[in-house]
Protein backbone atom coordinates (compact mmCIF):
# COMPACT_ATOMS: atom_id res chain seq x y z
CA UNK A 1 0.00 0.00 0.00
CA UNK A 2 1.51 3.44 -1.18
CA UNK A 3 0.84 6.17 1.51
CA UNK A 4 0.64 9.86 0.49
CA UNK A 5 0.60 12.08 3.85
CA UNK A 6 0.10 15.95 2.50
CA UNK A 7 1.58 17.99 4.96
CA UNK A 8 4.19 17.46 7.29
CA UNK A 9 2.94 19.65 10.74
CA UNK A 10 2.14 17.88 13.90
CA UNK A 11 -0.52 15.77 12.21
CA UNK A 12 1.19 14.97 9.26
CA UNK A 13 4.83 13.85 10.99
CA UNK A 14 2.68 12.58 13.92
CA UNK A 15 1.07 9.69 11.38
CA UNK A 16 4.03 9.42 9.83
CA UNK A 17 5.91 7.86 12.38
CA UNK A 18 2.84 6.00 13.52
CA UNK A 19 2.87 3.80 10.62
CA UNK A 20 6.04 3.31 10.35
CA UNK A 21 6.37 2.12 13.94
CA UNK A 22 3.39 0.27 12.10
CA UNK A 23 5.76 -0.81 9.33
CA UNK A 24 3.48 0.72 6.65
CA UNK A 25 6.15 3.09 4.00
CA UNK A 26 4.77 6.10 3.50
CA UNK A 27 5.86 9.84 1.76
CA UNK A 28 4.99 13.28 3.57
CA UNK A 29 4.31 16.38 1.43
CA UNK A 30 5.36 19.80 2.85
CA UNK A 31 4.48 23.20 1.58
CA UNK A 32 7.31 24.89 2.93
CA UNK A 33 10.77 24.93 1.26
CA UNK A 34 12.67 24.86 4.68
CA UNK A 35 11.10 23.66 7.79
CA UNK A 36 11.83 26.19 10.34
CA UNK A 37 11.13 26.44 14.01
CA UNK A 38 8.24 29.17 14.18
CA UNK A 39 5.29 30.34 15.91
CA UNK A 40 5.25 30.67 19.69
CA UNK A 41 4.24 27.79 22.64
CA UNK A 42 2.10 25.06 22.84
CA UNK A 43 0.90 22.64 25.86
CA UNK A 44 1.10 18.95 25.55
CA UNK A 45 -1.86 17.52 27.48
CA UNK A 46 -1.29 14.08 28.80
CA UNK A 47 -3.11 12.34 26.12
CA UNK A 48 -1.29 14.18 23.75
CA UNK A 49 1.78 12.83 25.57
CA UNK A 50 0.62 9.33 25.86
CA UNK A 51 0.69 9.33 22.03
CA UNK A 52 4.30 11.19 21.99
CA UNK A 53 5.69 8.95 24.58
CA UNK A 54 4.57 5.60 22.51
CA UNK A 55 6.59 7.01 19.19
CA UNK A 56 9.60 7.46 21.73
CA UNK A 57 9.56 11.09 22.18
CA UNK A 58 8.82 11.43 25.65
CA UNK A 59 12.21 11.80 26.56
CA UNK A 60 13.45 14.78 24.05
CA UNK A 61 10.33 16.77 24.74
CA UNK A 62 10.75 16.70 28.04
CA UNK A 63 14.80 17.80 27.75
CA UNK A 64 13.24 21.16 25.72
CA UNK A 65 9.93 21.64 27.43
CA UNK A 66 8.68 22.95 31.03
CA UNK A 67 6.63 20.83 33.30
CA UNK A 68 3.64 22.24 34.27
CA UNK A 69 2.51 21.55 38.08
CA UNK A 70 -0.52 23.71 38.17
CA UNK A 71 -3.55 25.44 36.44
CA UNK A 72 -4.18 28.79 37.88
CA UNK A 73 -7.44 30.79 36.68
CA UNK A 74 -7.88 35.01 37.89
CA UNK A 75 -10.18 37.66 37.16
CA UNK A 76 -8.93 40.70 35.73
CA UNK A 77 -8.55 42.12 38.67
CA UNK A 78 -6.00 39.64 39.64
CA UNK A 79 -8.39 37.78 42.26
CA UNK A 80 -7.58 33.95 42.37
CA UNK A 81 -10.47 31.55 41.48
CA UNK A 82 -9.33 27.99 41.36
CA UNK A 83 -6.58 25.77 40.97
CA UNK A 84 -6.02 22.56 40.45
CA UNK A 85 -2.50 20.16 39.49
CA UNK A 86 -1.89 18.98 36.67
CA UNK A 87 -0.41 16.09 34.89
CA UNK A 88 2.34 14.13 37.25
CA UNK A 89 1.30 16.60 39.88
CA UNK A 90 -2.33 15.59 39.55
CA UNK A 91 -1.96 11.53 39.30
CA UNK A 92 -1.26 10.91 36.01
CA UNK A 93 1.51 8.76 34.50
CA UNK A 94 2.50 11.36 32.35
CA UNK A 95 3.61 15.10 32.69
CA UNK A 96 1.40 18.27 31.06
CA UNK A 97 4.60 20.00 29.13
CA UNK A 98 4.92 23.34 27.67
CA UNK A 99 7.50 23.51 24.58
CA UNK A 100 7.99 26.58 21.82
CA UNK A 101 5.64 24.79 18.91
CA UNK A 102 8.92 25.18 16.54
CA UNK A 103 10.90 22.44 18.93
CA UNK A 104 7.98 20.14 19.20
CA UNK A 105 7.57 20.23 15.12
CA UNK A 106 11.89 20.23 14.87
CA UNK A 107 11.54 17.11 17.25
CA UNK A 108 9.08 15.23 14.58
CA UNK A 109 10.88 16.10 11.38
CA UNK A 110 14.27 15.22 12.58
CA UNK A 111 12.64 11.76 14.18
CA UNK A 112 10.86 11.74 10.55
CA UNK A 113 13.96 12.12 8.88
CA UNK A 114 15.64 9.42 10.41
CA UNK A 115 13.11 6.62 10.80
CA UNK A 116 11.83 7.00 7.38
CA UNK A 117 14.89 8.77 5.20
CA UNK A 118 15.40 12.09 3.62
CA UNK A 119 14.09 10.21 0.47
CA UNK A 120 10.28 10.11 2.23
CA UNK A 121 9.74 13.48 3.19
CA UNK A 122 10.02 16.00 0.58
CA UNK A 123 9.89 19.86 0.91
CA UNK A 124 8.39 22.73 -1.03
CA UNK A 125 5.88 20.78 -2.31
CA UNK A 126 2.43 22.56 -2.74
CA UNK A 127 -0.60 20.17 -3.11
CA UNK A 128 -3.12 21.74 -6.21
CA UNK A 129 -5.15 18.90 -5.61
CA UNK A 130 -6.52 15.16 -5.37
CA UNK A 131 -8.09 12.78 -8.40
CA UNK A 132 -8.64 9.16 -7.88
CA UNK A 133 -10.30 6.31 -9.55
CA UNK A 134 -10.75 2.80 -9.12
CA UNK A 135 -6.95 2.15 -9.12
CA UNK A 136 -5.72 4.94 -7.17
CA UNK A 137 -5.21 8.47 -6.28
CA UNK A 138 -3.10 10.95 -7.91
CA UNK A 139 -1.98 14.01 -6.10
CA UNK A 140 -1.01 17.30 -7.86
CA UNK A 141 1.56 19.99 -6.61
CA UNK A 142 3.30 23.02 -7.51
CA UNK A 143 6.84 23.61 -6.22
CA UNK A 144 6.30 26.70 -3.71
CA UNK A 145 9.25 28.68 -4.26
CA UNK A 146 9.00 28.95 -8.22
CA UNK A 147 5.28 28.09 -8.55
CA UNK A 148 6.51 25.39 -11.04
CA UNK A 149 4.77 22.53 -11.75
CA UNK A 150 6.55 19.60 -9.75
CA UNK A 151 5.28 15.74 -11.17
CA UNK A 152 2.33 14.50 -9.40
CA UNK A 153 2.20 11.33 -7.11
CA UNK A 154 0.31 7.73 -7.48
CA UNK A 155 -1.23 6.50 -4.27
CA UNK A 156 -3.29 3.96 -2.81
CA UNK A 157 -4.21 6.31 -0.02
CA UNK A 158 -3.82 9.73 0.95
CA UNK A 159 -4.04 11.69 4.07
CA UNK A 160 -4.61 15.45 3.72
CA UNK A 161 -2.84 16.99 7.32
CA UNK A 162 -2.58 20.52 5.41
CA UNK A 163 -4.19 22.31 7.99
CA UNK A 164 -7.42 24.61 8.52
CA UNK A 165 -7.36 26.29 5.07
CA UNK A 166 -6.95 22.67 3.41
CA UNK A 167 -6.85 22.45 -0.22
CA UNK A 168 -7.75 18.40 -0.71
CA UNK A 169 -10.87 19.10 2.18
CA UNK A 170 -11.96 22.51 -0.22
CA UNK A 171 -12.15 19.79 -3.18
CA UNK A 172 -15.19 18.46 -1.28
CA UNK A 173 -16.19 21.01 0.60
CA UNK A 174 -15.91 24.64 -1.43
CA UNK A 175 -18.54 26.62 -0.15
CA UNK A 176 -17.32 26.46 3.09
CA UNK A 177 -15.89 29.16 5.04
CA UNK A 178 -13.64 29.85 8.57
CA UNK A 179 -16.43 30.44 11.41
CA UNK A 180 -15.38 33.76 13.20
CA UNK A 181 -17.24 34.93 15.96
CA UNK A 182 -15.55 38.37 17.02
CA UNK A 183 -12.27 36.98 18.96
CA UNK A 184 -9.20 38.31 17.80
CA UNK A 185 -6.09 36.97 19.36
CA UNK A 186 -2.36 37.79 20.00
CA UNK A 187 0.42 35.63 20.96
CA UNK A 188 3.60 36.45 22.28
CA UNK A 189 6.90 35.10 24.01
CA UNK A 190 8.46 37.48 26.36
CA UNK A 191 11.91 36.68 28.64
CA UNK A 192 10.84 37.10 32.51
CA UNK A 193 11.07 35.94 35.82
CA UNK A 194 9.04 32.59 36.75
CA UNK A 195 5.99 33.73 37.70
CA UNK A 196 4.24 31.77 40.48
CA UNK A 197 5.14 28.58 41.05
CA UNK A 198 7.55 28.81 37.34
CA UNK A 199 5.41 25.82 36.43
CA UNK A 200 2.20 27.52 36.38
CA UNK A 201 -0.53 27.66 33.38
CA UNK A 202 -2.85 30.91 34.12
CA UNK A 203 -5.89 32.23 32.87
CA UNK A 204 -6.81 35.50 33.74
CA UNK A 205 -10.07 37.40 33.06
CA UNK A 206 -12.54 36.37 30.07
CA UNK A 207 -13.02 37.57 26.27
CA UNK A 208 -15.46 40.03 26.66
CA UNK A 209 -13.32 41.93 28.93
CA UNK A 210 -10.06 40.69 27.82
CA UNK A 211 -9.02 37.23 28.26
CA UNK A 212 -4.77 36.03 29.06
CA UNK A 213 -3.41 32.76 28.68
CA UNK A 214 0.41 32.77 30.23
CA UNK A 215 2.81 29.78 31.25
CA UNK A 216 6.60 29.21 30.89
CA UNK A 217 7.73 27.21 27.58
CA UNK A 218 11.55 27.67 27.92
CA UNK A 219 13.52 27.05 31.11
CA UNK A 220 16.90 29.04 32.37
CA UNK A 221 17.19 30.90 29.79
CA UNK A 222 20.77 32.80 31.11
CA UNK A 223 22.11 33.15 34.61
CA UNK A 224 19.36 35.23 36.32
CA UNK A 225 16.79 32.43 35.63
CA UNK A 226 14.74 34.02 33.70
CA UNK A 227 12.12 31.77 31.10
CA UNK A 228 10.74 32.19 28.45
CA UNK A 229 7.18 32.98 28.98
CA UNK A 230 4.12 32.40 26.30
CA UNK A 231 0.77 34.58 26.66
CA UNK A 232 -1.83 34.64 24.22
CA UNK A 233 -4.10 37.74 24.53
CA UNK A 234 -7.77 37.32 23.54
CA UNK A 235 -10.97 39.73 23.45
CA UNK A 236 -14.45 39.87 21.21
CA UNK A 237 -15.68 42.42 19.84
CA UNK A 238 -18.71 43.14 18.05
CA UNK A 239 -18.39 43.76 14.07
CA UNK A 240 -14.49 43.07 14.95
CA UNK A 241 -12.83 42.38 11.42
CA UNK A 242 -10.66 39.11 11.61
CA UNK A 243 -7.08 39.24 12.18
CA UNK A 244 -4.73 38.10 9.44
CA UNK A 245 -2.33 34.88 9.96
CA UNK A 246 0.31 36.72 7.97
CA UNK A 247 0.94 39.85 9.81
CA UNK A 248 2.76 40.64 12.73
CA UNK A 249 0.85 41.40 15.59
CA UNK A 250 1.10 45.29 16.78
CA UNK A 251 1.14 45.62 20.41
CA UNK A 252 -1.01 48.94 19.64
CA UNK A 253 -4.00 47.43 18.72
CA UNK A 254 -4.64 45.43 22.13
CA UNK A 255 -2.14 46.24 25.08
CA UNK A 256 -4.51 49.06 25.90
CA UNK A 257 -7.03 46.24 27.08
CA UNK A 258 -4.47 45.10 29.89
CA UNK A 259 -2.93 48.42 30.08
CA UNK A 260 -4.35 48.17 34.47
CA UNK A 261 -3.33 44.28 34.55
CA UNK A 262 -0.78 44.55 37.39
CA UNK A 263 -1.06 42.28 40.17
CA UNK A 264 1.04 41.65 43.14
CA UNK A 265 2.23 38.44 41.48
CA UNK A 266 2.45 39.97 37.78
CA UNK A 267 2.48 42.92 35.21
CA UNK A 268 0.75 41.93 32.64
CA UNK A 269 0.90 45.05 30.66
CA UNK A 270 4.94 45.10 31.46
CA UNK A 271 4.86 41.12 29.86
CA UNK A 272 3.17 42.35 26.71
CA UNK A 273 5.12 45.50 25.76
CA UNK A 274 8.33 43.74 26.73
CA UNK A 275 7.84 41.09 24.25
CA UNK A 276 9.75 39.70 21.84
CA UNK A 277 8.00 38.53 19.16
CA UNK A 278 4.22 39.12 18.57
CA UNK A 279 1.67 37.19 16.14
CA UNK A 280 -1.69 38.00 15.36
CA UNK A 281 -4.28 35.09 15.05
CA UNK A 282 -8.04 35.28 14.56
CA UNK A 283 -10.18 32.65 16.69
CA UNK A 284 -11.98 30.61 14.05
CA UNK A 285 -12.85 27.46 13.43
CA UNK A 286 -15.35 25.30 11.44
CA UNK A 287 -18.49 23.84 11.69
CA UNK A 288 -18.08 19.37 12.27
CA UNK A 289 -18.71 18.11 8.55
CA UNK A 290 -20.34 14.70 8.35
CA UNK A 291 -17.88 13.13 6.66
CA UNK A 292 -13.70 13.22 6.03
CA UNK A 293 -13.22 9.67 4.05
CA UNK A 294 -14.09 10.41 0.01
CA UNK A 295 -12.81 7.28 -1.52
CA UNK A 296 -8.88 6.84 -1.11
CA UNK A 297 -8.85 10.51 0.60
CA UNK A 298 -9.63 11.11 4.42
CA UNK A 299 -8.72 14.09 6.50
CA UNK A 300 -7.20 14.11 9.49
CA UNK A 301 -6.11 17.16 12.03
CA UNK A 302 -7.24 20.59 11.06
CA UNK A 303 -7.96 19.54 7.78
CA UNK A 304 -10.92 17.70 9.78
CA UNK A 305 -11.81 19.02 12.38
CA UNK A 306 -9.97 22.77 12.72
CA UNK A 307 -11.40 24.10 16.06
CA UNK A 308 -10.79 26.88 18.05
CA UNK A 309 -6.84 27.07 20.50
CA UNK A 310 -8.56 26.23 23.72
CA UNK A 311 -7.78 23.41 26.33
CA UNK A 312 -4.53 22.52 24.14
CA UNK A 313 -6.73 19.99 21.99
CA UNK A 314 -6.22 20.94 18.58
CA UNK A 315 -2.50 19.60 17.51
CA UNK A 316 -3.40 16.51 20.58
CA UNK A 317 -6.19 15.60 18.38
CA UNK A 318 -4.17 15.70 15.38
CA UNK A 319 -2.17 13.17 17.71
CA UNK A 320 -4.63 10.65 18.36
CA UNK A 321 -5.54 10.95 14.82
CA UNK A 322 -2.59 9.88 13.30
CA UNK A 323 -2.44 7.09 15.78
CA UNK A 324 -5.85 5.92 15.04
CA UNK A 325 -5.19 5.70 11.28
CA UNK A 326 -2.25 4.10 11.38
CA UNK A 327 -3.88 1.59 13.46
CA UNK A 328 -6.77 1.09 11.14
CA UNK A 329 -4.41 1.18 8.31
CA UNK A 330 -1.88 -1.48 9.41
CA UNK A 331 -4.89 -4.41 9.79
CA UNK A 332 -6.39 -3.24 6.27
CA UNK A 333 -4.29 -5.71 3.95
CA UNK A 334 -4.35 -4.77 0.52
CA UNK A 335 -7.11 -2.05 0.27
CA UNK A 336 -6.80 1.03 2.28
CA UNK A 337 -10.06 2.20 2.16
CA UNK A 338 -12.51 0.29 4.48
CA UNK A 339 -9.26 1.38 7.30
CA UNK A 340 -10.11 5.12 5.91
CA UNK A 341 -13.81 4.72 6.74
CA UNK A 342 -13.15 2.98 10.05
CA UNK A 343 -10.86 5.60 10.90
CA UNK A 344 -13.55 8.22 10.73
CA UNK A 345 -16.09 6.53 12.81
CA UNK A 346 -13.77 6.23 15.45
CA UNK A 347 -12.59 9.93 15.31
CA UNK A 348 -15.40 12.08 13.88
CA UNK A 349 -18.00 12.12 16.52
CA UNK A 350 -15.27 13.02 19.12
CA UNK A 351 -13.37 15.96 17.73
CA UNK A 352 -16.77 17.29 16.12
CA UNK A 353 -18.01 17.34 19.71
CA UNK A 354 -14.91 19.05 20.89
CA UNK A 355 -15.23 21.90 18.79
CA UNK A 356 -18.44 22.15 19.64
CA UNK A 357 -17.48 22.54 23.56
CA UNK A 358 -14.62 24.52 22.74
CA UNK A 359 -16.84 27.17 21.20
CA UNK A 360 -19.31 27.31 24.42
CA UNK A 361 -17.85 25.71 27.78
CA UNK A 362 -14.13 25.64 27.41
CA UNK A 363 -11.51 25.49 29.60
CA UNK A 364 -11.62 28.68 30.56
CA UNK A 365 -15.70 28.98 31.23
CA UNK A 366 -14.66 28.91 34.56
CA UNK A 367 -14.11 32.70 34.46
CA UNK A 368 -16.74 33.23 32.00
CA UNK A 369 -18.92 31.72 35.17
CA UNK A 370 -17.39 33.60 37.80
CA UNK A 371 -17.63 37.19 35.93
CA UNK A 372 -21.37 36.66 35.24
CA UNK A 373 -22.08 35.68 39.18
CA UNK A 374 -19.53 39.06 40.29
CA UNK A 375 -21.22 40.94 37.23
CA UNK A 376 -17.74 41.70 36.29
CA UNK A 377 -16.83 43.21 39.47
CA UNK A 378 -14.18 42.35 41.97
CA UNK A 379 -15.94 40.00 44.87
CA UNK A 380 -15.20 39.91 48.04
CA UNK A 381 -14.84 36.10 48.44
CA UNK A 382 -14.77 33.32 45.77
CA UNK A 383 -16.66 30.91 47.95
CA UNK A 384 -19.37 33.39 48.37
CA UNK A 385 -20.28 33.47 44.76
CA UNK A 386 -19.45 29.69 43.91
CA UNK A 387 -17.72 26.41 45.58
CA UNK A 388 -14.83 25.21 45.06
CA UNK A 389 -16.27 21.69 43.96
CA UNK A 390 -18.72 23.71 41.29
CA UNK A 391 -15.41 24.83 39.54
CA UNK A 392 -13.51 21.17 39.81
CA UNK A 393 -16.53 19.85 38.19
CA UNK A 394 -16.57 22.69 34.92
CA UNK A 395 -13.02 21.81 34.77
CA UNK A 396 -13.55 17.81 34.75
CA UNK A 397 -16.45 17.92 32.49
CA UNK A 398 -13.94 19.43 29.42
CA UNK A 399 -11.21 16.94 30.49
CA UNK A 400 -13.95 13.99 29.64
CA UNK A 401 -15.19 15.40 26.19
CA UNK A 402 -11.08 15.93 25.37
CA UNK A 403 -10.42 12.52 26.15
CA UNK A 404 -7.85 13.21 28.85
CA UNK A 405 -9.84 12.64 31.99
CA UNK A 406 -7.55 10.68 35.17
CA UNK A 407 -9.98 7.71 34.04
CA UNK A 408 -9.27 7.49 30.37
CA UNK A 409 -5.60 8.52 30.64
CA UNK A 410 -5.79 5.23 33.19
CA UNK A 411 -7.61 2.91 30.62
CA UNK A 412 -5.23 4.56 27.73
Amino acid sequence: MKITIVGGGIGGLSLALALHQRGLACEVYETVPEVKELGVGITLLPHAMRELAALGLQAPIEAVGIENEESVFFNRFGQFIYKEPRGRHAGYALPEIGIPRGKLHRLLYQAALERLGAHAIHTDHRCTGVTQDESGATVQFTQTSSGATLPSVRADVVVACDGVNSTVRRQFYPDEKVAFAGINTWRGVTRHQPILTGKSYMRIGSIDTGKMVIYPIVDRLDEKGHQLINWVAEIQRDNAAMNDWNHPGDVKDFLDIFKDWRFPWLDVAALIANAEQILEYPMVDKDPVPQWTFGRVTLLGDAAHPMYPRGSNGSAQAIIDGRTLAEQLAGAGGDGRPALLAYEKLRLAPTANIVLTNRSVPPDFINIKVDELSGGKPFANIDALISQQELREISEHYKKVAGFSLEAAKVG
